[in-house]
C-alpha cells in the first residue's frame, strides 16, 4: 500500500469533507484493528495504511501539500516537506486521534476521565399472577421483592466500622489503567477496583464489604384497567441500587393472567360459552349471561342453533390505553340431554317421529344432507 493514493486507502473522493473524511477513518479502523483480527498481518498493514492516510487528510496544511505535490509534499525526508507522523500526544501525530480512539474503544474524551466512576444499579423483574377481573377493572396490590439495602453497619462505605477507603494504587484513584497496544495506548476500567477508584482493606464483617445487605421489600403496584397478558409495568427507581452515587435501576413487574372459569380473552374482545337446553334452542325464550360487570339478557330465537353468536357490544375489556372497551360474544352451543328416564325417553320418540313427519319442514339439514349423500352414491 506504499504508492496507494490516500484519498483511496480511506474510499473517499478528493472533495470529501471533513467529517466524511473522519466518519471514513473511524469505520475502517474499528474494521482492521489489531484487536479484532487475531493477528491477521495483512489487517495489521491495512490499518496502518488507513491511520497514515488519515493523518494527512484530516491535518488542513498537510491535505493541502498533499493534494499539490502528493506524497513528497508530506515527506519529512523530502525537501520543504511539512514533517512526518510524530509520537503520541505531539501535534499533528497519532495524538490527534485521541477522541477517535476513545469514541471507539471506551474511556471518556480524549483519555481525560478521571475520579470514581459511577454505575447505574442493575434492572430487576417480579412476576405477577393476577385475575381476569383485576385485569379487566384495574387494580392496586402489594408485592414483596427481595431488594438491596444500605447496609447499616457501615453506612454504604463497605469498610468495617472505623475504617476507611484507601485510593486504589493501581489507578491512583481514577478509575482506569492505560493498556498499551501497538502503537496505540487504551484506556480501560481498572481491574483491581472496578472502576471505583478505591479498595476496601478491611471489609465490613456485615456485608462482606458490598455497603449493602439483601432484605425483602413490600411495594405497591398500580395495575392499568386492560392490561394484558405478559405487559410489564415499569416501577423507576425500585430496582439495585446504583455504586458511587450512579441513579438506581427499574423494577420490571410482569402481568400473567390466570385462565377464567367463563371468559377467554383475545385482545379487548370477551367470548365465552352458552349451554342451551333442547327445548330453548327450539322454542326460543330469554337467558341471563354473565358479564365482566353484571348481568345481560338475550333473546333466544325459535329454532337456534349449535354454533349461533351473540354479540354484546361493550361488555369486553378496556383497551389500556384509548380506554374504549371491546365487545363480549356468546357462542351458542345445545346440550344433548342425558341419563333420560324410560318415560323421557318414550316421550323423546314419539316427538322424533311427529317431526320425522313433517320431514323438510322442520329437519331442513338433515333432509339436505340426505339428499347430498344419496345422490353421491348414485
Amino acid at each position: 500500500m506504499a504508492d496507494q493514493d490516500y484519498y483511496e486507502v480511506l474510499g473517499v473522493a478528493k472533495t470529501a469533507t471533513d467529517d466524511e473524511i473522519k466518519k471514513a477513518y473511524r469505520r475502517l479502523a474499528m474494521k482492521y484493528h489489531p484487536d479484532r483480527n487475531g493477528g491477521d498481518k495483512a489487517a495489521e498493514e491495512k490499518f496502518k495504511a488507513v491511520g497514515e492516510a488519515y493523518g494527512v487528510l484530516s491535518d488542513p496544511q498537510k491535505r493541502a501539500a498533499y493534494d499539490r505535490f502528493g506524497k513528497a509534499g508530506v515527506d519529512p525526508n523530502a525537501q520543504g516537506g511539512f514533517g512526518g507522523f510524530g509520537g503520541f500526544g505531539q501535534q499533528g501525530g497519532f495524538g490527534d486521534f485521541g477522541d477517535i480512539f476513545s469514541e471507539i474503544f471506551g474511556g471518556g474524551r480524549g483519555g481525560q476521565r478521571r475520579g470514581p466512576q459511577m454505575f447505574r444499579g442493575a434492572d430487576t423483574s417480579y412476576t405477577l399472577e393476577i385475575s381476569l377481573e383485576d385485569a379487566v377493572n384495574g387494580s392496586k396490590t402489594d408485592i414483596r421483592v427481595p431488594v438491596w439495602e444500605e447496609c447499616t453497619s457501615c453506612h454504604g462505605t463497605g469498610c468495617k466500622p472505623g475504617t476507611s477507603k484507601k485510593t486504589c494504587p493501581h489507578c491512583g484513584g481514577s478509575g482506569t489503567i492505560n493498556m498499551s497496544r501497538g502503537f496505540l495506548q487504551v484506556q480501560q476500567t481498572c481491574p483491581y477496583c472496578q472502576g471505583t477508584g478505591e479498595i476496601i482493606s478491611d471489609p465490613c464483617p456485615e456485608c462482606s464489604g458490598k455497603g449493602r445487605i439483601r432484605k425483602t421489600k413490600t411495594l405497591e403496584v398500580q395495575i392499568p384497567a386492560g392490561i394484558n397478558h405478559g405487559q410489564r409495568i415499569r416501577l423507576q427507581g425500585k430496582g439495585e441500587p446504583g455504586v458511587n452515587g450512579g441513579p438506581n435501576g427499574d423494577l420490571y413487574v410482569q402481568i400473567l393472567i390466570e385462565p377464567h372459569d367463563i371468559f377467554q380473552r383475545e385482545g379487548d374482545d370477551l367470548h365465552a360459552d352458552l349451554p342451551l337446553s333442547f327445548a330453548t334452542a327450539a322454542l326460543g325464550g330469554e337467558v341471563v349471561v354473565p358479564t365482566m360487570d353484571t348481568e345481560a339478557r338475550i333473546n333466544i330465537p325459535e329454532g337456534t342453533q349449535t354454533g349461533k353468536v351473540f354479540r354484546l357490544r361493550g361488555k369486553g375489556v378496556p383497551n389500556v390505553h384509548t380506554k374504549e372497551r371491546g365487545d363480549l360474544y356468546v357462542h351458542v352451543y345445545v346440550e344433548t340431554p342425558v341419563n333420560l328416564s324410560a318415560k323421557q325417553k318414550k316421550l323423546l320418540k314419539d316427538f322424533d317421529a311427529a317431526v320425522k313427519e313433517g320431514g323438510e319442514k322442520h329437519s331442513p339439514k338433515s333432509t339436505s344432507f340426505l339428499d347430498k349423500m344419496k345422490k353421491f352414491f348414485s
